[in-house]
Protein backbone atom coordinates (compact mmCIF):
# COMPACT_ATOMS: atom_id res chain seq x y z
CA UNK A 1 0.00 0.00 0.00
CA UNK A 2 1.46 3.33 -1.45
CA UNK A 3 -0.46 6.85 -0.14
CA UNK A 4 0.21 9.65 -2.30
CA UNK A 5 -0.81 13.83 -2.64
CA UNK A 6 -2.60 14.78 -5.79
CA UNK A 7 -2.69 18.14 -5.85
CA UNK A 8 -5.84 20.31 -8.28
CA UNK A 9 -5.32 24.18 -8.58
CA UNK A 10 -8.35 25.71 -10.29
CA UNK A 11 -9.51 28.85 -10.74
CA UNK A 12 -10.98 29.79 -7.00
CA UNK A 13 -9.43 27.28 -5.29
CA UNK A 14 -6.67 23.75 -4.88
CA UNK A 15 -8.17 20.94 -3.83
CA UNK A 16 -5.67 17.75 -2.08
CA UNK A 17 -6.91 14.36 -2.41
CA UNK A 18 -5.27 11.42 -0.60
CA UNK A 19 -5.01 8.71 -3.03
CA UNK A 20 -4.61 5.26 -1.61
CA UNK A 21 -2.75 2.24 -4.20
CA UNK A 22 -5.29 -0.10 -3.78
CA UNK A 23 -8.13 1.89 -2.18
CA UNK A 24 -8.27 5.16 -4.68
CA UNK A 25 -9.30 8.27 -3.48
CA UNK A 26 -9.29 8.28 0.64
CA UNK A 27 -10.02 11.89 1.50
CA UNK A 28 -9.90 15.61 0.54
CA UNK A 29 -9.97 18.53 1.34
CA UNK A 30 -9.67 22.55 -0.58
CA UNK A 31 -8.97 26.02 0.45
CA UNK A 32 -9.63 29.60 -1.74
CA UNK A 33 -8.06 31.79 -2.64
CA UNK A 34 -9.25 35.79 -4.39
CA UNK A 35 -9.79 35.82 -8.00
CA UNK A 36 -8.60 40.10 -8.55
CA UNK A 37 -11.16 41.33 -11.32
CA UNK A 38 -12.00 45.07 -12.34
CA UNK A 39 -15.06 46.07 -12.95
CA UNK A 40 -13.62 49.17 -15.33
CA UNK A 41 -11.54 45.98 -17.58
CA UNK A 42 -13.45 42.82 -17.82
CA UNK A 43 -10.81 41.52 -19.42
CA UNK A 44 -8.97 41.40 -16.46
CA UNK A 45 -8.11 38.47 -13.91
CA UNK A 46 -4.92 37.98 -11.83
CA UNK A 47 -4.22 35.93 -8.76
CA UNK A 48 -1.59 36.23 -6.02
CA UNK A 49 1.35 33.01 -5.74
CA UNK A 50 1.71 33.67 -1.95
CA UNK A 51 -2.05 33.71 -1.89
CA UNK A 52 -2.16 29.80 -3.37
CA UNK A 53 0.98 28.70 -1.51
CA UNK A 54 -1.04 29.51 1.27
CA UNK A 55 -3.95 27.30 0.39
CA UNK A 56 -2.02 24.64 -0.62
CA UNK A 57 -0.82 24.25 3.10
CA UNK A 58 -4.13 24.67 4.66
CA UNK A 59 -5.85 22.04 2.26
CA UNK A 60 -2.95 19.61 3.09
CA UNK A 61 -3.05 20.04 6.38
CA UNK A 62 -6.84 19.15 6.88
CA UNK A 63 -6.71 16.80 4.44
CA UNK A 64 -3.73 14.85 6.17
CA UNK A 65 -6.15 15.67 9.87
CA UNK A 66 -9.26 14.52 8.22
CA UNK A 67 -7.93 10.92 7.61
CA UNK A 68 -5.74 10.76 10.14
CA UNK A 69 -2.68 9.89 7.46
CA UNK A 70 0.75 10.53 8.85
CA UNK A 71 2.11 13.14 6.50
CA UNK A 72 5.17 10.84 6.89
CA UNK A 73 3.90 8.22 5.15
CA UNK A 74 2.76 10.25 2.15
CA UNK A 75 5.51 9.05 -0.65
CA UNK A 76 4.98 11.76 -3.54
CA UNK A 77 3.01 15.22 -4.36
CA UNK A 78 1.69 15.44 -7.77
CA UNK A 79 0.00 18.68 -9.34
CA UNK A 80 -1.61 20.50 -11.90
CA UNK A 81 -3.05 24.20 -12.66
CA UNK A 82 -5.11 25.99 -14.97
CA UNK A 83 -3.43 27.14 -17.73
CA UNK A 84 -2.16 29.43 -19.38
CA UNK A 85 -1.46 31.08 -16.13
CA UNK A 86 1.66 32.95 -16.36
CA UNK A 87 3.92 34.63 -13.93
CA UNK A 88 7.10 36.64 -14.68
CA UNK A 89 9.63 36.33 -12.36
CA UNK A 90 12.86 38.25 -11.55
CA UNK A 91 16.03 36.62 -9.54
CA UNK A 92 15.83 33.42 -7.25
CA UNK A 93 12.22 32.96 -9.48
CA UNK A 94 10.50 35.60 -7.10
CA UNK A 95 7.19 36.36 -8.40
CA UNK A 96 7.62 40.10 -10.07
CA UNK A 97 3.95 40.57 -10.55
CA UNK A 98 0.95 37.76 -9.86
CA UNK A 99 -0.53 35.81 -12.21
CA UNK A 100 -2.14 36.42 -15.48
CA UNK A 101 -4.66 33.78 -15.03
CA UNK A 102 -6.05 31.48 -17.96
CA UNK A 103 -9.12 33.83 -18.12
CA UNK A 104 -7.35 36.98 -18.56
CA UNK A 105 -8.07 38.71 -21.72
CA UNK A 106 -6.42 41.65 -21.89
CA UNK A 107 -3.57 40.08 -24.62
CA UNK A 108 -6.09 40.11 -27.76
CA UNK A 109 -3.97 42.57 -29.48
CA UNK A 110 -0.56 40.93 -28.66
CA UNK A 111 -2.09 37.04 -30.02
CA UNK A 112 -3.75 38.56 -32.68
CA UNK A 113 0.00 40.27 -33.75
CA UNK A 114 1.48 36.68 -33.22
CA UNK A 115 -1.18 35.18 -35.50
CA UNK A 116 -0.45 37.37 -38.34
CA UNK A 117 3.37 37.29 -37.99
CA UNK A 118 3.21 33.32 -37.80
CA UNK A 119 1.23 33.36 -40.66
CA UNK A 120 3.31 35.97 -42.94
CA UNK A 121 6.38 34.23 -41.98
CA UNK A 122 4.97 30.91 -42.48
CA UNK A 123 5.77 29.41 -39.21
CA UNK A 124 4.70 25.95 -38.96
CA UNK A 125 3.78 25.94 -35.13
CA UNK A 126 0.65 28.01 -35.31
CA UNK A 127 -1.08 25.29 -37.40
CA UNK A 128 -0.72 23.03 -34.65
CA UNK A 129 -2.43 25.40 -32.41
CA UNK A 130 -5.21 25.52 -34.81
CA UNK A 131 -3.90 28.77 -36.77
CA UNK A 132 -5.00 31.35 -34.72
CA UNK A 133 -2.69 32.04 -31.83
CA UNK A 134 -4.94 33.08 -28.28
CA UNK A 135 -4.74 35.90 -26.03
CA UNK A 136 -5.20 33.06 -23.28
CA UNK A 137 -1.86 31.90 -24.08
CA UNK A 138 1.13 32.09 -22.43
CA UNK A 139 3.28 34.11 -25.59
CA UNK A 140 0.41 36.74 -25.99
CA UNK A 141 0.46 37.52 -21.94
CA UNK A 142 4.08 37.89 -21.39
CA UNK A 143 4.23 40.28 -24.43
CA UNK A 144 1.63 42.21 -23.12
CA UNK A 145 3.07 42.81 -19.53
CA UNK A 146 6.89 43.27 -21.02
CA UNK A 147 4.47 46.24 -23.16
CA UNK A 148 2.47 47.20 -20.11
CA UNK A 149 5.55 46.74 -17.52
CA UNK A 150 9.05 49.08 -18.44
CA UNK A 151 9.60 49.74 -15.15
CA UNK A 152 9.84 46.20 -14.12
CA UNK A 153 11.83 44.58 -17.46
CA UNK A 154 15.03 45.33 -16.19
CA UNK A 155 14.16 42.89 -12.93
CA UNK A 156 12.67 40.27 -15.38
CA UNK A 157 14.07 36.83 -15.67
CA UNK A 158 11.66 34.55 -17.26
CA UNK A 159 8.47 33.53 -17.06
CA UNK A 160 6.68 30.48 -15.80
CA UNK A 161 3.74 28.98 -16.33
CA UNK A 162 1.55 27.61 -12.88
CA UNK A 163 2.11 24.21 -12.90
CA UNK A 164 6.24 24.69 -13.40
CA UNK A 165 5.79 27.42 -10.82
CA UNK A 166 4.33 25.69 -7.95
CA UNK A 167 6.77 22.52 -8.73
CA UNK A 168 9.61 24.97 -8.12
CA UNK A 169 8.76 26.67 -5.48
CA UNK A 170 8.15 23.01 -3.63
CA UNK A 171 11.51 21.74 -4.23
CA UNK A 172 13.30 24.66 -3.68
CA UNK A 173 14.48 25.61 -7.50
CA UNK A 174 15.87 29.31 -7.89
CA UNK A 175 18.05 29.31 -11.13
CA UNK A 176 16.43 28.99 -13.92
CA UNK A 177 18.72 26.37 -15.36
CA UNK A 178 17.48 23.80 -12.77
CA UNK A 179 13.83 24.27 -13.74
CA UNK A 180 11.57 21.10 -15.36
CA UNK A 181 8.59 22.87 -17.27
CA UNK A 182 6.05 20.99 -18.62
CA UNK A 183 5.78 19.43 -22.44
CA UNK A 184 1.71 19.94 -21.64
CA UNK A 185 1.96 23.63 -20.55
CA UNK A 186 4.33 24.71 -23.18
CA UNK A 187 3.02 22.93 -26.38
CA UNK A 188 -0.29 23.84 -25.86
CA UNK A 189 0.15 27.31 -24.99
CA UNK A 190 4.12 28.07 -26.21
CA UNK A 191 4.00 26.72 -29.42
CA UNK A 192 6.58 23.88 -28.05
CA UNK A 193 7.27 21.12 -30.21
CA UNK A 194 10.27 18.77 -30.77
CA UNK A 195 9.31 19.17 -34.32
CA UNK A 196 10.92 22.68 -34.67
CA UNK A 197 13.46 21.81 -32.28
CA UNK A 198 10.67 23.34 -29.27
CA UNK A 199 10.26 26.94 -28.50
CA UNK A 200 9.46 29.32 -31.77
CA UNK A 201 12.80 30.39 -33.69
CA UNK A 202 14.18 33.69 -32.40
CA UNK A 203 13.70 35.90 -35.38
CA UNK A 204 10.23 34.84 -35.52
CA UNK A 205 9.58 35.74 -31.93
CA UNK A 206 11.50 38.92 -32.98
CA UNK A 207 9.87 39.89 -35.47
CA UNK A 208 6.23 39.75 -33.81
CA UNK A 209 8.24 42.44 -30.89
CA UNK A 210 11.78 43.45 -30.55
CA UNK A 211 11.00 42.75 -26.98
CA UNK A 212 10.85 39.02 -27.42
CA UNK A 213 14.96 39.47 -28.47
CA UNK A 214 16.59 36.53 -25.96
CA UNK A 215 13.59 35.22 -24.55
CA UNK A 216 13.95 32.12 -25.97
CA UNK A 217 17.12 31.46 -24.54
CA UNK A 218 15.54 33.31 -21.06
CA UNK A 219 12.68 30.39 -21.34
CA UNK A 220 15.29 27.70 -20.51
CA UNK A 221 15.50 24.43 -18.40
CA UNK A 222 14.03 20.90 -19.81
CA UNK A 223 11.01 20.43 -21.50
CA UNK A 224 9.44 17.50 -19.91
CA UNK A 225 6.70 15.02 -19.97
CA UNK A 226 4.92 14.00 -16.64
CA UNK A 227 6.76 10.82 -16.39
CA UNK A 228 9.85 12.60 -15.23
CA UNK A 229 10.31 14.31 -12.14
CA UNK A 230 10.46 17.98 -11.49
CA UNK A 231 12.06 17.99 -7.93
CA UNK A 232 11.68 17.08 -3.87
CA UNK A 233 10.07 18.58 -1.42
CA UNK A 234 12.23 21.06 0.05
CA UNK A 235 12.59 21.47 3.72
CA UNK A 236 10.41 24.75 3.88
CA UNK A 237 7.51 23.14 2.22
CA UNK A 238 7.69 19.90 3.75
CA UNK A 239 7.00 21.74 7.07
CA UNK A 240 4.59 23.96 5.76
CA UNK A 241 2.34 20.98 4.70
CA UNK A 242 3.46 18.68 7.40
CA UNK A 243 4.83 15.72 4.68
CA UNK A 244 8.22 14.44 4.35
CA UNK A 245 10.64 15.93 3.06
CA UNK A 246 12.35 14.81 -0.19
CA UNK A 247 9.28 13.16 -1.56
CA UNK A 248 9.10 13.17 -5.53
CA UNK A 249 7.12 15.98 -7.15
CA UNK A 250 6.87 14.86 -10.93
CA UNK A 251 6.22 17.54 -13.70
CA UNK A 252 3.06 18.89 -13.74
CA UNK A 253 0.67 19.33 -16.51
CA UNK A 254 -2.79 21.63 -16.92
CA UNK A 255 -5.75 21.08 -14.68
CA UNK A 256 -8.00 19.29 -17.57
CA UNK A 257 -5.46 17.27 -18.85
CA UNK A 258 -4.86 15.07 -15.48
CA UNK A 259 -8.67 15.36 -15.21
CA UNK A 260 -8.88 13.41 -17.96
CA UNK A 261 -6.14 10.88 -16.84
CA UNK A 262 -8.20 10.65 -13.88
CA UNK A 263 -11.51 10.12 -15.91
CA UNK A 264 -10.00 6.82 -17.40
CA UNK A 265 -8.99 8.47 -20.55
CA UNK A 266 -8.33 5.85 -23.35
CA UNK A 267 -7.85 6.28 -27.28
CA UNK A 268 -11.25 6.76 -29.06
CA UNK A 269 -12.52 8.95 -25.58
CA UNK A 270 -13.56 12.54 -25.81
CA UNK A 271 -13.15 13.93 -22.29
CA UNK A 272 -15.56 16.95 -21.18
CA UNK A 273 -14.37 18.53 -18.35
CA UNK A 274 -17.27 20.79 -17.56
CA UNK A 275 -16.65 23.66 -15.18
CA UNK A 276 -16.43 27.58 -15.24
CA UNK A 277 -15.13 26.79 -18.38
CA UNK A 278 -15.00 23.33 -20.78
CA UNK A 279 -12.19 21.52 -22.01
CA UNK A 280 -12.44 18.77 -23.88
CA UNK A 281 -9.16 16.21 -24.03
CA UNK A 282 -8.52 13.41 -26.28
CA UNK A 283 -5.44 11.76 -27.18
CA UNK A 284 -4.18 9.42 -30.26
CA UNK A 285 -0.90 7.43 -31.14
CA UNK A 286 -0.87 9.27 -33.83
CA UNK A 287 -2.63 13.06 -34.85
CA UNK A 288 -2.98 15.44 -37.68
CA UNK A 289 -3.60 19.05 -37.51
CA UNK A 290 -7.21 20.20 -36.76
CA UNK A 291 -8.04 23.59 -37.96
CA UNK A 292 -9.09 25.51 -34.49
CA UNK A 293 -8.43 23.53 -32.33
CA UNK A 294 -6.20 25.11 -29.96
CA UNK A 295 -3.16 22.30 -29.51
CA UNK A 296 -1.60 19.29 -30.68
CA UNK A 297 0.80 18.41 -28.14
CA UNK A 298 2.93 14.85 -28.08
CA UNK A 299 3.39 13.67 -24.73
CA UNK A 300 1.05 16.40 -23.04
CA UNK A 301 -1.80 14.04 -21.67
CA UNK A 302 -0.75 10.75 -21.60
CA UNK A 303 3.53 10.45 -22.39
CA UNK A 304 3.01 7.72 -24.93
CA UNK A 305 0.70 9.75 -27.07
CA UNK A 306 -0.47 12.92 -28.55
CA UNK A 307 -2.98 14.95 -26.45
CA UNK A 308 -5.23 17.02 -28.11
CA UNK A 309 -7.20 20.20 -26.35
CA UNK A 310 -10.09 22.02 -26.92
CA UNK A 311 -12.81 23.73 -25.39
CA UNK A 312 -15.31 26.62 -24.35
CA UNK A 313 -14.06 29.63 -23.05
CA UNK A 314 -17.04 29.73 -20.29
CA UNK A 315 -19.60 27.21 -19.27
CA UNK A 316 -20.25 27.30 -15.55
CA UNK A 317 -19.86 30.88 -15.92
CA UNK A 318 -22.29 31.56 -18.54
CA UNK A 319 -24.73 29.45 -16.21
CA UNK A 320 -23.74 31.71 -12.81
CA UNK A 321 -24.10 34.73 -14.93
CA UNK A 322 -27.60 33.96 -15.67
CA UNK A 323 -28.35 33.45 -12.13
CA UNK A 324 -26.62 36.96 -10.82
CA UNK A 325 -28.77 38.62 -13.18
CA UNK A 326 -32.31 36.49 -11.73
CA UNK A 327 -31.17 37.52 -8.33
CA UNK A 328 -31.11 33.94 -7.79
CA UNK A 329 -28.35 30.84 -7.73
CA UNK A 330 -27.72 28.50 -10.12
CA UNK A 331 -28.97 25.69 -7.80
CA UNK A 332 -32.63 27.67 -7.12
CA UNK A 333 -32.35 28.18 -11.35
CA UNK A 334 -32.15 24.50 -11.84
CA UNK A 335 -35.30 23.21 -10.13
CA UNK A 336 -37.82 22.23 -12.35
CA UNK A 337 -35.24 21.77 -15.76
CA UNK A 338 -35.93 18.24 -15.55
CA UNK A 339 -39.25 18.72 -16.61
CA UNK A 340 -38.16 20.66 -19.86
CA UNK A 341 -37.99 19.00 -23.39
CA UNK A 342 -35.37 19.20 -26.04
CA UNK A 343 -36.34 22.48 -27.72
CA UNK A 344 -39.41 23.49 -25.50
CA UNK A 345 -37.91 27.32 -25.04
CA UNK A 346 -37.99 28.08 -28.33
CA UNK A 347 -34.67 30.12 -27.55
CA UNK A 348 -31.24 28.75 -29.49
CA UNK A 349 -28.38 30.38 -27.45
CA UNK A 350 -24.66 30.48 -28.73
CA UNK A 351 -21.96 30.29 -25.70
CA UNK A 352 -20.01 33.30 -26.86
CA UNK A 353 -20.18 35.11 -23.37
CA UNK A 354 -16.68 34.61 -22.97
CA UNK A 355 -15.52 34.63 -26.86
CA UNK A 356 -14.77 31.42 -28.51
CA UNK A 357 -12.12 29.21 -27.57
CA UNK A 358 -13.08 26.64 -30.37
CA UNK A 359 -13.12 26.40 -33.33
CA UNK A 360 -13.58 29.91 -33.98
CA UNK A 361 -10.57 31.37 -31.86
CA UNK A 362 -12.26 34.60 -31.04
CA UNK A 363 -11.79 36.25 -27.72
CA UNK A 364 -14.14 39.39 -29.45
CA UNK A 365 -17.80 37.61 -29.90
CA UNK A 366 -20.18 38.20 -27.44
CA UNK A 367 -22.87 35.48 -26.34
CA UNK A 368 -26.33 35.77 -28.43
CA UNK A 369 -29.71 34.62 -27.59
CA UNK A 370 -32.22 34.30 -30.23
CA UNK A 371 -35.50 33.76 -30.00
CA UNK A 372 -36.99 35.81 -26.87
CA UNK A 373 -40.70 37.17 -26.30
CA UNK A 374 -42.01 38.41 -23.36
CA UNK A 375 -42.64 35.71 -21.17
CA UNK A 376 -39.42 34.00 -21.31
CA UNK A 377 -37.76 32.98 -18.04
CA UNK A 378 -34.34 33.25 -16.63
CA UNK A 379 -34.67 29.44 -15.97
CA UNK A 380 -35.78 29.68 -19.89
CA UNK A 381 -32.52 30.87 -20.33
CA UNK A 382 -30.40 28.52 -18.22
CA UNK A 383 -31.52 25.42 -20.23
CA UNK A 384 -30.83 27.03 -24.03
CA UNK A 385 -27.55 27.73 -22.33
CA UNK A 386 -27.09 24.09 -21.56
CA UNK A 387 -28.13 23.08 -24.63
CA UNK A 388 -26.10 25.50 -26.89
CA UNK A 389 -23.32 24.61 -24.52
CA UNK A 390 -23.90 21.05 -25.95
CA UNK A 391 -24.13 22.25 -29.42
CA UNK A 392 -21.07 23.74 -29.25
CA UNK A 393 -19.24 20.53 -27.71
CA UNK A 394 -20.47 19.30 -30.34
CA UNK A 395 -19.47 21.22 -33.15
CA UNK A 396 -15.71 20.46 -31.37
CA UNK A 397 -16.24 17.04 -31.84
CA UNK A 398 -17.12 16.86 -35.38
CA UNK A 399 -13.87 19.21 -36.04
CA UNK A 400 -12.23 16.55 -34.81
CA UNK A 401 -13.50 13.81 -35.85
CA UNK A 402 -13.36 15.36 -39.30
CA UNK A 403 -9.41 15.28 -38.82
CA UNK A 404 -8.85 11.85 -37.85
CA UNK A 405 -9.59 12.11 -34.15
CA UNK A 406 -11.52 9.30 -33.14
CA UNK A 407 -14.44 9.65 -30.44
CA UNK A 408 -15.65 6.28 -29.27
CA UNK A 409 -16.92 7.63 -26.25
CA UNK A 410 -17.56 10.77 -24.22
CA UNK A 411 -17.29 11.12 -20.81
CA UNK A 412 -18.54 14.22 -18.49
CA UNK A 413 -16.07 14.90 -15.80
CA UNK A 414 -15.04 18.27 -14.07
CA UNK A 415 -17.53 19.00 -10.89
CA UNK A 416 -20.87 20.49 -12.89
CA UNK A 417 -21.27 16.82 -14.13
CA UNK A 418 -21.65 15.84 -10.99
CA UNK A 419 -24.38 18.44 -9.73
CA UNK A 420 -26.43 18.25 -13.09
CA UNK A 421 -27.94 15.10 -14.75
CA UNK A 422 -30.04 17.62 -17.16
CA UNK A 423 -26.90 18.44 -18.42
CA UNK A 424 -25.14 14.89 -18.52
CA UNK A 425 -28.92 14.24 -20.20
CA UNK A 426 -28.80 17.19 -22.53
CA UNK A 427 -25.45 16.48 -23.68
CA UNK A 428 -26.54 12.73 -24.78
CA UNK A 429 -29.34 13.72 -26.88
CA UNK A 430 -27.43 16.12 -28.30
CA UNK A 431 -24.43 14.17 -29.01
CA UNK A 432 -26.96 11.45 -29.52
CA UNK A 433 -24.64 8.83 -28.04
CA UNK A 434 -24.02 7.83 -24.81
CA UNK A 435 -22.35 9.74 -22.30
CA UNK A 436 -20.30 8.31 -19.81
CA UNK A 437 -19.71 9.79 -16.29
CA UNK A 438 -17.50 9.11 -13.03
CA UNK A 439 -19.25 8.10 -10.08
CA UNK A 440 -18.23 11.09 -8.16
CA UNK A 441 -15.50 13.80 -8.54
CA UNK A 442 -12.14 12.91 -10.18
CA UNK A 443 -10.69 16.25 -9.43
CA UNK A 444 -7.35 15.89 -8.77
CA UNK A 445 -7.20 12.27 -9.12
CA UNK A 446 -5.12 12.17 -12.25
CA UNK A 447 -2.32 14.41 -10.02
CA UNK A 448 -2.84 11.14 -7.67
CA UNK A 449 -2.06 8.83 -10.75
CA UNK A 450 1.21 10.37 -11.72
CA UNK A 451 2.38 11.00 -8.06
CA UNK A 452 1.87 6.78 -7.66
CA UNK A 453 3.86 6.67 -10.72
CA UNK A 454 6.63 8.63 -8.88
CA UNK A 455 6.43 7.38 -6.09
CA UNK A 456 6.94 3.48 -8.05
CA UNK A 457 3.68 2.36 -6.32
CA UNK A 458 2.63 1.12 -10.32
CA UNK A 459 4.40 1.32 -13.72
CA UNK A 460 2.50 2.44 -16.24
CA UNK A 461 -0.65 4.78 -16.25
CA UNK A 462 -3.10 2.11 -17.29
CA UNK A 463 -1.89 -0.02 -14.07
CA UNK A 464 -3.02 3.08 -12.06
CA UNK A 465 -6.34 3.71 -13.40
CA UNK A 466 -7.24 0.38 -13.40
CA UNK A 467 -6.57 0.45 -10.00
CA UNK A 468 -7.92 3.93 -8.63
CA UNK A 469 -10.09 5.64 -10.71
CA UNK A 470 -13.68 6.32 -10.35
CA UNK A 471 -16.42 3.76 -12.00
CA UNK A 472 -18.26 5.32 -14.89
CA UNK A 473 -22.29 5.14 -15.56
CA UNK A 474 -23.89 5.27 -18.16
CA UNK A 475 -26.59 8.15 -19.67
CA UNK A 476 -28.10 6.92 -22.75
CA UNK A 477 -29.58 9.20 -25.22
CA UNK A 478 -32.83 9.77 -25.87
CA UNK A 479 -34.14 9.24 -28.99
CA UNK A 480 -36.86 11.12 -29.35
CA UNK A 481 -35.11 14.26 -27.61
CA UNK A 482 -32.16 13.73 -30.15
CA UNK A 483 -34.66 14.05 -33.25
CA UNK A 484 -35.18 17.56 -32.27
CA UNK A 485 -32.00 18.43 -31.58
CA UNK A 486 -30.71 17.38 -34.89
CA UNK A 487 -32.99 19.52 -36.48
CA UNK A 488 -31.90 22.86 -34.13
CA UNK A 489 -28.62 21.88 -34.28
CA UNK A 490 -29.26 22.09 -38.12
CA UNK A 491 -29.77 26.01 -37.22
CA UNK A 492 -27.10 26.24 -34.57
CA UNK A 493 -24.37 25.54 -37.39
CA UNK A 494 -25.68 28.28 -39.42
CA UNK A 495 -25.96 30.88 -36.81
CA UNK A 496 -22.29 29.93 -35.30
CA UNK A 497 -20.56 30.28 -38.48
CA UNK A 498 -22.16 33.29 -39.76
CA UNK A 499 -21.95 35.32 -36.63
CA UNK A 500 -18.93 34.37 -35.59
CA UNK A 501 -16.40 34.65 -38.68
CA UNK A 502 -15.78 38.16 -39.79
CA UNK A 503 -15.23 36.50 -43.55
CA UNK A 504 -18.05 34.26 -43.56
CA UNK A 505 -20.59 33.58 -46.19
CA UNK A 506 -23.70 35.41 -46.50
CA UNK A 507 -25.84 32.66 -45.29
CA UNK A 508 -29.92 33.10 -45.12
CA UNK A 509 -31.06 33.16 -41.46
CA UNK A 510 -34.63 33.96 -42.07
CA UNK A 511 -35.95 30.58 -41.49
CA UNK A 512 -34.12 30.65 -37.75
CA UNK A 513 -36.52 32.53 -35.90
CA UNK A 514 -39.80 30.94 -37.57
CA UNK A 515 -38.23 27.18 -36.46
CA UNK A 516 -37.71 27.36 -33.30
CA UNK A 517 -41.17 28.96 -32.82
CA UNK A 518 -42.22 25.73 -34.57
CA UNK A 519 -40.43 23.20 -32.67
CA UNK A 520 -41.25 24.71 -29.40
CA UNK A 521 -44.80 24.88 -30.66
CA UNK A 522 -44.75 20.74 -31.75
CA UNK A 523 -42.82 20.17 -28.46
CA UNK A 524 -45.33 21.40 -26.14
CA UNK A 525 -48.22 19.96 -28.33
CA UNK A 526 -46.54 16.26 -27.70
CA UNK A 527 -45.82 15.99 -31.20
CA UNK A 528 -41.99 15.85 -31.70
Amino acid sequence: MTIVAGVDFGTLSVRVTLVDSLKGPIGTASASYPLHRRREDPNFATQSHADQMTALATATREALRTTGVDGNTVAALALDTTGSSVIPVGDTLAPLDEYYLWCDHRASAEAEEITACAHALGFEGIEWCGGVYSSEWGFAKLLHWLRHNPEKRPLFVTALEHCDMVAATLSGITEVSELKRSVCAMGHKWMWNPKWGGLPPEEFLVAVDPLFAGIRAQLGGEYLTSDHLAGHLSSKWAEALRLRRGIPIPVGAFDAHWDAVGSNIREGDAVNVVGTSTCIIAMAREAELVPGVCGVVPGSVHPGYTGIEAGLSATGDIFDAIARRAGATVAALSEGLEAYKAGQTGLLRVSWDNGDRTVLVNPELGGVTLGWNLVHTAQDELFAAIEGTAFHTRIILERMAEHGVRIDRVINAGGIPQKSEVLNQVYANVLNKPVLVPAGIPTSLGSGIFALLAAGAYQTIEEAQEAVCLPLRTVEPDRKAAAVYERLYRHYRDVYFALGRRDAEPVALGRVLPELRRIAAEVRAGGA
